[in-house]
C-alpha cells in the first residue's frame, strides 16, 4: 500500500425514514474517520483490539454506539483520541430536506449523505471502507455513483469497498463517532455533549445541514 494513499472508514448514525414524529431520527449523520498515515490507522485498530480484550470480550464482539454501554464507549474514544485520524461529517436535520427523490428513496439518500461529506475532505487517492450492512445491488450502484460524481474533477478516491463491521476494528470507530455527533444532536439526553467533546481535537468539521 503505498503511503500516501489516504484511508476513510464511514459509517452513520439516525435512519433515513423521514417519518418524523412517528419513530423516524430528526436527525441523520454520516461520519469519515480520515486517516493520512497507514500507520496511524494500524496503531488505532491495535488499541480497540486490546481494550475489548481487557474487557474480556470475544473478539467478534462490536463496539456500537447504541449498544455499547456508554462507560465504555466514552472510555475507548478517549484512548483512540490521542492516535492520528481527522473527523469529517455531515449532520442533516432532516426537516430540511424537501427534495422527493431523497425522502422517498433511502438508497438516494444514503448517496447523497456520503458523496457530500466526501466531497468537503480533501481527499486525494483514498481508499474508502464503508459497513456492508446494505444489499448487493445497492453496493455496486453506490461504487459506481461515487465514483463518477466525486473523480470528475481529478482521483480523489482510489476505490471504495463494503467491509464486514464485525471484523473491522476502523468501522466501529467510525459508528463510534457518527452516534457521538448524533446524540449531540438529543438535547434532552444528559449525556448530549459528552462523547463529541472527547472527539473535539480530533474533529475537523461537522457540517450542520439545516
Amino acid at each position: 500500500m503505498s503511503k500516501d494513499k489516504q484511508l476513510v472508514f464511514m459509517d452513520d448514525s439516525g435512519d433515513p425514514g423521514f417519518k418524523i414524529g412517528l419513530g423516524s431520527s430528526t436527525h441523520f449523520v454520516m461520519a469519515c474517520v480520515i486517516f493520512d498515515d497507514n500507520l496511524a490507522a494500524e496503531e488505532t485498530a491495535l488499541i480497540i483490539k486490546k481494550y475489548r480484550r481487557e474487557l474480556g470480550w470475544n473478539d467478534n464482539r462490536e463496539f456500537k454506539f447504541h449498544k455499547t454501554r456508554k462507560d465504555i464507549v466514552a472510555e475507548l474514544l478517549r484512548r483512540v483520541s490521542k492516535t492520528d485520524f481527522r473527523v469529517r461529517a455531515i449532520c442533516i436535520d432532516k426537516s430540511a430536506i424537501y427534495s422527493p427523490e431523497l425522502r422517498n428513496k433511502q438508497e438516494s439518500f444514503y448517496n447523497y449523505a456520503i458523496k457530500e461529506v466526501l466531497a468537503k475532505s480533501n481527499l486525494s487517492n483514498a481508499s474508502i471502507r464503508l459497513d456492508s450492512h446494505s444489499g448487493r445491488t445497492y453496493r455496486r450502484q453506490a461504487k459506481t455513483y461515487l465514483h463518477r460524481e466525486l473523480n470528475s474533477s481529478g482521483k480523489k478516491i482510489v476505490d471504495v469497498k463494503f467491509v464486514d463491521s464485525k471484523t473491522n476494528n476502523l468501522i466501529q470507530l467510525a459508528d463510534l463517532v457518527a452516534g457521538s455527533i448524533l446524540r449531540s444532536t438529543q438535547v434532552n439526553k444528559t449525556d448530549s455533549n459528552v462523547y463529541r467533546k472527547i472527539l473535539e481535537k480530533r474533529i475537523e468539521d461537522v457540517w450542520d445541514f439545516r
